[in-house]
């Protein structure tokens, strides 16, 4: 049943939680696969095996598919969106940054959609997601700090992420105007079907993949994670939240994913947190509470209980 209330139920809290540790646990796991493979191979691995793992349920579900190519274009264009340019950025920027940055910028996916929709008008946008914004800049600007070079690695690397964040904010005005009542198992496989084929074709252009040395055993379970767990089950958890708590309480797990990221990447990777990272993503999930209205909601309701 779908919420209406603003309110999220146990039930999907618990979904929310999983789905920041299915997409927290995708940084990582990245991280793992670029230390043998390129960007544009890691990326076409992950949409790859996230194909093939939707493939089956496809087949049980009989969901429907489109039958020719003006009714898979909806899919491809937000499969360049929503997979090919933003995974493609953020793997890049992953062999600059620490996978804990790169998830905290990433985590400014929100402020790049709330820009693109107002912009094409669809949505207005109000005093305190302009706020909201200008924070989450902010938190961004804390975490390229004062004393590094534009032109040095970490902001090039965060730029990468940010780029990718703003490819997400335009797949989310797609999806809105195009995808709109389209069961979620058949636009998360169309997607990822979608971008296999074309990162494909990229990664024999690129990358030349006959060059490649085998991987190793830990590259290769990365990237079956990366398709199966951080890409086509988080659609699906995804999906299932938004149905039912809505598209204000699924964004709450772009304050938990860095949590989760960069918990996982201290684990496995031996990353560590400086206080200025520390300070820009918190600046940043404020930012993100601020833009759908939360704070001023609890505000709101703090001074009415006192009153």
């Amino acid at each position: 049943m779908h919420n209406t209330a603003g309110q999220i139920d146990r039930s999907d809290a618990a979904l929310l939680l999983l789905l920041s540790i299915l997409w927290g646990g995708g940084f990582v796991l990245a991280g793992l696969a670029l230390k043998e493979l390129p960007p544009v191979a890691v990326v076409f691995a992950r949409v790859a095996f996230g194909a093939l793992f939707l493939l089956p349920l496809i087949w049980f579900y009989r969901a429907s598919l489109p039958r020719d190519l003006h009714g898979w274009m909806p899919f491809v264009v937000m499969g360049v969106l929503n997979n090919v340019i933003p995974f493609a950025l953020v793997a890049a920027g992953q062999t600059l940054i620490t996978s804990s940055l790169a998830s905290i910028a990433n985590a400014t996916t929100p402020l790049f959609t709330v820009i693109v929709t107002a912009a094409f008008g669809e949505e207005k946008l109000t005093a305190h997601k302009i706020v909201g914004v200008l924070m989450g800049l902010a938190g961004v600007a804390i975490l390229r700090g004062t004393g590094s070079d534009i032109s040095s690695t970490q902001t090039i690397g965060i730029l990468l992420c940010l780029g990718g964040a703003l490819s997400y904010g335009f797949s989310a005005l797609w999806g809105r105007r195009k995808l709109q009542g389209v069961p979620p198992l058949t636009s998360a496989f169309c997607q990822v079907f979608s971008s296999s084929v074309l990162l494909f074709l990229a990664m024999l252009a690129i990358d030349r993949p006959w060059n490649f040395a085998m991987p190793g055993t830990v590259t290769w379970l990365s990237l079956v994670g990366l398709g199966v767990f951080a890409t086509s089950i988080a659609y699906l958890v995804f999906y299932r939240i938004l149905a039912r708590s809505g598209a204000t309480n699924v964004m709450l797990v772009t304050l938990l994913m860095p949590v989760t990221a960069i918990l996982l990447a201290h684990v496995v990777l031996g990353e560590t947190l400086g206080m200025r990272e520390a300070a820009g993503a918190l600046v940043i999930a404020t930012a993100l509470l601020v833009i759908d209205g939360r704070i001023i909601g609890w505000i709101a309701g703090l001074r009415i209980h006192a009153s």
